[in-house]
């Protein structure tokens, strides 16, 4: 195989991926508190023995996390809640802790505020936040001060990775990230809002044709390339 069919065949595998994230971010733009990724690509270069030119090669070796803010939808319930500015919510996945910016909580039987998937919301200080399942009004301040029938229960937390260049999806809307996280401050809490997936679905779905029409391109040099080398072959062995 020679340079030129190994450099296509890395952007191949990379266009394929990146397709494979496209994907992936159309078909959540209804999730809550989604939030877009994309592909970065690494050049790869390496020099050639002899007076050949360096090789390079592109390669998909990491992902991004789009970082902004998605549409607030207002929904009205005490139980749902969205963050104005930076910052996650930290829940308890049967994986470890997770970090979240999908508010549509529920309280379970038990008074444990939980996601759809029973996952439950921690507080600032990391234990699962409990509200009395008998409780007729449930207020939450922008500080994240959570209080049932006028009496305080405990106070949401806000989260962030140490690192935030380790944050990494763990599944749907849910992050982890490799260094652990730690509280901030500054996040303003909304009851009764939860924040949209930040998609774009416009962008992605131009993103999907180009990427899309990219990857045929490169599969049309393959077929070009195989028909060079098949008439080689038919030429030299005609010589013979």
């Amino acid at each position: 195989m020679d340079n030129a069919t190994y450099t296509t065949l890395t952007r191949q595998s990379g266009l394929l991926r990146e397709m494979q994230v496209v994907a992936n971010n159309i078909a959540n733009m209804a999730t809550a508190g989604f939030r877009a990724e994309g592909v970065i690509f690494a050049e790869h270069v390496r020099a050639l023995d002899g007076a050949n030119d360096s090789l390079s090669m592109a390669t998909a070796s990491g992902r991004s996390i789009s970082p902004q803010q998605g549409a607030l939808d207002q929904t009205g319930s005490p139980f749902h809640m969205a963050i104005e500015g930076d910052g996650f919510f930290l829940v308890q996945t049967p994986d470890g802790q997770a970090l979240t910016r999908a508010g549509n909580f529920l309280r379970s039987a038990f008074g444990e505020l939980v996601t759809p998937d029973g996952h439950m919301l921690l507080d600032a200080g990391g234990a699962p936040v409990f509200v009395p399942p008998d409780a007729n009004t449930v207020m939450l301040g922008q500080d994240g001060t959570l209080s049932a029938d006028g009496q305080p229960l405990t106070q949401i937390g806000l989260w962030q990775p140490v690192d935030p260049i380790e944050l990494s999806r763990q599944a749907g809307s849910l992050f982890t990230a490799e260094s652990g996280v730690q509280p901030m401050e500054g996040g303003i809490l909304i009851q009764g809002a939860v924040e949209k997936s930040n998609v774009n679905p416009v962008a992605q779905i131009a993103r999907m044709i180009e990427v899309q029409r990219a990857y045929e391109l490169g599969q049309s040099f393959f077929e070009a390339e195989d028909q060079r080398m098949r008439d080689f072959l038919r030429t030299a062995g005609a010589r013979q």
